[in-house]
């Protein structure tokens, strides 16, 4: 297990998923985001089932970076309850996991 994480957002439309990614890299909270435009999202808010388009973001970061992360989407994310999810980044090419640390603040 390395001390890396990929944390997985999505956002309504790619200009918000591309403003979203510019603040977290101009903050140095992630080393890099990957934006999947158009994917289909269902999904059950306040008692109906949603169907929406949205952009989903892959950002690589350091684990002990991620708490800030999240409150930083929360303050900039149009959503009420944006969605982060982080998972442990297990291992990889040595050199782009250390091109990560060397991006990503300490």
């Amino acid at each position: 297990m390395t001390d890396l994480r990929t944390v997985y957002l999505t956002a309504p439309d790619e200009a918000t998923a591309a403003r979203l990614a510019r603040k977290l890299l101009e903050a140095r909270l992630i080393a890099c985001a990957n934006l999947l435009p158009q994917i289909r999202s269902w999904y059950r808010w306040e008692g109906d089932v949603q169907e929406d388009a949205e952009v989903a973001l892959l950002c690589k970061t350091r684990a002990d970076l991620v708490p800030e992360l999240e409150r930083t989407v929360a303050t900039l994310h149009p959503y009420d309850v944006p969605c982060v999810v982080t998972w442990p980044i297990a291992g990889g090419h040595e050199p782009y996991l250390d091109w990560v640390r060397d991006e990503t603040r300490s």
